[in-house]
């Protein structure tokens, strides 16, 4: 499942407001030369598949609604240094995940497909001059043609194909962007190994590659990414005939990036970024109405030349 508050970054950090960033030492933060118009995170929302990475919902049509909030009020210097400067950066997801599970097989994985339309809201403010720049609505969509699932008695296992469809809206300069302005490949594998017989302590591991293409109008090529969420969890039955149960756990997450950017400055293009965060993680299930409802609080440390701050995700899925 990939969704996209990097993108939005991207247009918060694309506007011709140079001379106002540039009093906040906006650009050097970042470590981006001037016009910064690369990105400063990966496509994907970590922490999103921290949890069950490796399980496929039951046959049918699943829909998936997902809120996350992202606050970024610290800036991370190449080497992990803090920066001085006083601004906030928040992103606001509303995300609608499709999932259609089939019956039948493939090379003995469950076939699945899947579409992402998230929606977005963001902006940048410093203390000495408020609000910068800032922009909602449709964010970049992207699908997974091709969905493969295993399933055995201790280990769930599925590989994805997946791509990003540059849908939202991206004009060079303008400080009210929602969408990267480029497509993306992004190949991903989830896993969930059961410690227990019964299956309810769980270790699992998500892993995307993010393929970056070129932005439109700027010929800047971003660095590829590498994410990874993982998650220790417990299952614990809410009611005495276990048609509740509930699930906690900690979460954490990673996002690196593998190679260097095209089309900025030399200094710029070397310079990758590092994110980490740790967190916990609730939910609640209901086996035979097929519903989940869950939340993460993860918290980043440790970043290294991109901004640092915390996210909360809401999740609710219902199979139909």
């Amino acid at each position: 499942m990939t969704s996209l508050y990097a993108v939005t970054m991207i247009g918060l950090l694309t506007s011709r407001s140079r001379a106002r960033l540039a009093a906040v030492s906006f650009v050097c933060l970042l470590t981006f030369a001037s016009p910064l118009r690369a990105q400063v995170r990966g496509l994907y929302t970590p922490g999103m598949s921290a949890t069950n990475s490796g399980e496929l919902p039951e046959a049918g049509l699943t829909y998936v609604a997902a809120v996350q909030a992202y606050s970024f009020d610290e800036l991370k210097g190449a080497a992990g240094d803090q920066l001085p400067v006083n601004l906030t950066a928040s992103v606001f997801f509303a995300q609608n995940l499709f999932v259609w599970v089939s019956d039948f097989k493939i090379l003995g994985g469950t076939y699945a497909a899947s579409a992402n339309l998230p929606i977005a809201n963001a902006s940048l403010t410093s203390v000495r001059f408020g609000a910068l720049q800032g922009g909602s609505g449709l964010s970049d969509s992207d699908y997974s043609p091709l969905t493969l699932g295993w399933q055995w008695s201790r280990a769930d296992i599925q590989a994805s194909y997946g791509f990003v469809v540059p849908t939202g809206r991206f004009q060079a300069g303008a400080s009210d962007n929602t969408g990267g302005g480029y497509w993306a490949h992004i190949p991903n594998a989830g896993q969930t190994v059961y410690l227990t017989a019964d299956k309810t302590t769980a270790v699992s591991a998500y892993e995307m590659y993010e393929f970056h293409g070129t932005q439109k109008h700027t010929d800047i090529r971003p660095g590829q990414t590498f994410n990874i969420d993982y998650s220790f969890t417990q299952m614990l039955p809410l009611t005495p005939d276990k048609g509740t149960l509930l699930q906690i756990g900690l979460v954490g997450y990673g996002q690196y990036q593998t190679t260097d950017h095209r089309g900025v400055t030399a200094i710029a293009a070397g310079t990758h970024y590092t994110v980490n965060a740790l967190g916990i993680a609730a939910g609640v299930t209901v086996p035979e109405r097929q519903i989940e409802v869950g939340v993460k609080y993860l918290k980043e440390f440790a970043n290294e030349a991109t901004v640092q701050g915390h996210s909360l995700q809401i999740t609710a899925a219902v199979t139909f």
